[in-house]
């Protein structure tokens, strides 16, 4: 068995540092001294199963998988999807690891497991022991409800919780490492190895953790003139960064805050400004600098609420606070931001130290990449609709587009890239796609189509993009309309669903060319959608429901089966947000 050296949990490092420290020093010192480690008695089973719609939870779970097969543990890593549901009752040691996306839906890998444990034919398991850990984002309401339905289905079904389950908002890495710990011990795992290391900053590679200051080489409007939309195509440069992708995959990129919205608060702010305070990651700097790039200033929530009420003499604010009722408080925080509570809801807070323990982390932003890696070596383009609106007579926007938009000049923005396995490209050249991409959507369809071009794919292409207006909302109409005049693009479909008293979306295009949208189906064709979760993604399944029952001749349930089945076999495939 190997020797498996873990860094310890409060060593003065990152996760991704300590993982990446624990395996080299693994490598060299296990390696060196050739000696393993050995363990009394049978290996204990662990079965971790993984329900990931963009990666976090397929990542913690190959994380969790490599520190127990480094003790006294048999360990395997399941795709939801892949996953025998006639094993449930037979599991030992059973770990869920899923997240929760859209409307507190389950990852689509999860969909069919989540939809059986649920049900009447779910099995008794008594005897299993489990443990959840549930991904989700505390911006939207249901919060982690995929991890928590698990939770609580498990338990009822008989299972034996061995560690409490535990919640992780979007900066997951320390709730992660506490379960982790947690868990291990629970199962009768050793702890970490105490070892005194150093690692110089420079070798560590770049990552969400260690984000590459990115060169601009060129950011632009794709919309034309009179566009009641804002879309930018950024390309930034990666040369130096040793950082790969493939198409599919995404970029995390980290914002920076308005400056005058800073220093709006600043000045609003009942205490002394100027003294340092600590940061999300470590450290300290000047609370200027720490709301500029470490803190998040732009999202309310409920739990930022009942913080800052307590705080507060406002009677109003007390009153949506204890009021109990999710949805006052949800729409309370809607429209509003961190500067409303500064300036209408003043709070008494001793000092800036005080003041960003009930602030979230600023968290980079995830954009599906728009280029192939092999058509622009070096290089990394996204396609960015920049947010602008107005609120409780504020002008506003997304914090991470208006950066790109309006404050990145001359900046060099942390970026990293995002691999999501969960959005791959079919590698048969042969195999026909089908790509689905309204709006932005559309911008890892540009990427697919760059990556064939460039592999000589003969495999046909088929495009459905939609927007409000041709004239002014066709992204990339130039690159898409030459592909398609070459006969590289071999159909393009388009819904500008403002260009006629009818409102048509790709939806509409879909059942439109139902018979022929089947036939390439049933000629092996992968079928891909990019885009908004909660409307457009449930309404093209629900259009690819109907044309699998008219078109193939199947009954509801029959569809039903079928669509899961082109899922189970990757040709079925969503990066949905």
């Amino acid at each position: 068995m190997s020797h498996r050296i873990l860094v310890p949990e409060d060593a003065p490092f990152t996760l991704e540092q300590r993982e990446w420290l624990s395996d080299f020093l693994s490598k060299t010192l296990g390696s060196a001294s050739g000696e393993g480690v050995e363990h009394d008695g049978p290996a204990v089973p662990v079965t971790i199963l993984v329900g990931s719609q963009t990666g976090n939870a397929e990542g913690c779970a190959k994380r969790m998988a490599k520190d127990l097969n480094g003790g006294r543990f048999d360990t395997e890593v399941v795709d939801m999807a892949q996953y025998d549901s006639g094993r449930l009752a037979g599991e030992k040691n059973l770990l869920v690891i899923t997240s929760t996306y859209g409307d507190g839906e389950p990852p689509d890998n999860a969909a069919d497991l989540y939809e059986f444990i649920l049900s009447d034919q779910a099995p008794e398991m008594k005897g299993v022991r489990f443990s959840v850990l549930a991904l989700g984002d505390t911006e939207y309401p249901d919060f982690c409800k995929c991890g928590i339905d698990f939770d609580q289905r498990l338990e009822s079904l008989g299972a034996e919780r061995v560690y409490p389950r535990v919640d992780c908002d979007v900066d997951f890495d320390e709730a992660f490492a506490g379960w982790r710990k947690g868990v291990i011990e629970s199962l009768g795992g050793g702890t970490a190895t105490d070892i005194t290391a150093s690692a110089e900053s420079e070798s560590i590679p770049y990552g969400k953790k260690n984000p590459f200051g990115s060169p601009i080489l060129r950011n632009y409007n794709l919309n034309g003139e009179g566009a009641n939309k804002e879309t930018h195509h950024v390309e930034l440069s990666l040369e130096g960064s040793g950082m790969d992708y493939v198409v599919g995959d995404a970029l995390g990129v980290f914002p920076v805050n308005q400056e005058s919205q800073v220093d709006e608060i600043l000045n609003s702010l009942p205490f002394n400004t100027n003294d340092e305070v600590p940061m999300p990651g470590g450290g300290e700097s000047s609370l200027r600098d720490a709301l500029m790039t470490g803190y998040d200033i732009r999202s309310l929530t409920p739990k930022l609420l009942q913080a800052w009420q307590s705080r507060s003499g406002s009677p109003y604010l007390r009153s949506v606070v204890e009021s109990g009722d999710r949805k006052v408080m949800n729409d309370f925080c809607w429209g509003r931001e961190l500067i409303d509570l500064v300036t209408e809801y003043p709070a008494d807070f001793a000092d800036g130290e005080e003041f960003v323990k009930v602030l979230k982390k600023l968290q980079p932003r995830l954009y599906s990449i728009a280029s192939s890696p092999n058509a622009h070596p070096g290089e990394v383009h996204l396609t960015i609709a920049i947010v602008r609106y107005n609120s409780h007579g504020r002008d506003r926007g997304g914090v991470c587009s208006t950066f790109l938009a309006d404050r990145a000049e001359g900046i060099q923005p942390g970026v990293f890239v995002h691999h999501n396995k969960a959005f791959r490209m079919v590698e048969d050249d042969d195999a026909p796609i089908i790509m689905v991409g309204p709006g932005t959507g559309v911008a890892p369809f540009r990427a697919f189509l760059e990556e064939r071009r460039v592999r000589g794919a003969a495999g046909k292409n088929w495009l459905l993009f939609g927007n409000p207006h041709r004239k002014t909302d066709f992204l990339y109409e130039e690159e898409f309309v030459s592909m398609q005049k070459d006969g590289f693009l071999t159909r393009l479909d388009l819904a500008f669903s403002r260009d006629q008293e009818e409102k048509i979306y790709v939806q509409h295009r879909m059942e439109e060319n139902g018979a022929e949208m089947w036939q390439w189906l049933e000629n092996g064709a992968s079928f891909y959608v990019c885009g908004d979760a909660s409307r457009m993604a449930k309404d093209v399944d629900a259009s690819l429901h109907k044309i699998v029952e008219k078109h193939g001749g199947k009954s509801e349930d029959e569809a039903k089966s079928y669509i899961k089945g082109l899922k189970k076999e990757k040709r079925y495939q969503r990066d949905v947000y």
